[in-house]
């Protein structure tokens, strides 16, 4: 966030009254956990992909490789727009 934004968010929040104040910092605390849930899920997700990987015989060539990584893709994807 550059500083403008802040000064303007800033500014925002001082013309309401503490219990809307409240609800401002549980909104954010709500942002900032659903975001660490939405990482901590992607790293689970590389690492099951990191698995499968290393368990396929034979090694996969990298065309295989990419075709892996484009639908695991393409999955997140549709996942994020069914939100």
């Amino acid at each position: 966030m550059n500083a403008v934004t802040a000064e303007s968010v800033y500014e925002k929040l001082k013309m309401l009254p503490p219990r809307r104040i409240a609800e401002v910092e549980d909104f954010v605390e709500f942002l900032k956990v659903r975001d660490e849930k939405m990482r901590a899920q992607q790293v689970s997700e590389l690492f099951e992909m990191i698995d499968k990987l290393a368990a396929v015989e034979p090694p996969l060539m990298p065309e295989e490789i990419d075709a892996e990584i484009d639908a695991a893709r393409a999955e997140r994807r549709a996942r994020v727009d069914r939100r």
